[in-house]
């Protein structure tokens, strides 16, 4: 429970739009030209691999997926007149909640064909992307209860991938004025 001297600053009597936040904060802005998105690609495709993966699940495309799941994506890239240019993807990590019943073969093959391919695009891949999909050989438990919380463990891919700076607060935890 937040302090009573904080929370009468803060929330209490207030509308929701009108609740402040409850601790400083310091604030980073990070744009690069190499996405649409003005991000990163690398914490581009990692996304993009977790939204592809979400959609394939929801639609039946991949009925053993489950929603817990982590991706990481390695760029090589060259400097060149002091920006950085994407040349190819090194490495693809996947780690996804799966149901029991599926063989690790089967989810590395299909996630390299249905999530992978359809996310990456050509141009990045070559024979020497690695991929480490499904790397712990099982993960069927997800979720709070398959890890010792979620407050705060997202702060680097909600934000810039480790690309720009960033000032140590998460934007998920259990008090939402902070």
């Amino acid at each position: 429970q937040q302090a009573p001297d904080i929370a009468q600053g803060v929330h209490v009597d207030r509308h929701e739009e009108d609740i402040g936040a409850g601790d400083q904060g310091l604030m980073f802005g990070y744009a690069t030209d190499e996405t649409e998105e003005c991000m990163p690609l690398t914490i581009v495709l990692a996304h993009k691999l977790n939204s592809k993966m979400a959609e394939l699940r929801r639609d039946g495309t991949i009925p053993w997926l489950r929603p817990d799941s982590k991706t990481q994506v390695t760029v090589h890239y060259k400097q060149e007149n002091g920006a950085v240019i994407p040349l190819r993807v090194h490495t693809v990590v996947i780690s996804v909640q799966h149901d029991d019943n599926i063989s690790l073969e089967e989810q590395q093959r299909i996630l390299k064909e249905k999530v992978i391919k359809a996310v990456v695009p050509a141009r990045y891949l070559d024979e020497k992307t690695v991929y480490h999909l499904q790397p712990s050989g099982r993960f069927v438990i997800g979720g709070p209860q398959g890890d010792a919380g979620v407050t705060g463990r997202k702060i680097i891919v909600d934000t810039y991938g480790g690309w720009g700076a960033h000032g140590g607060g998460a934007f998920s935890g259990k008090d939402y004025t902070k």
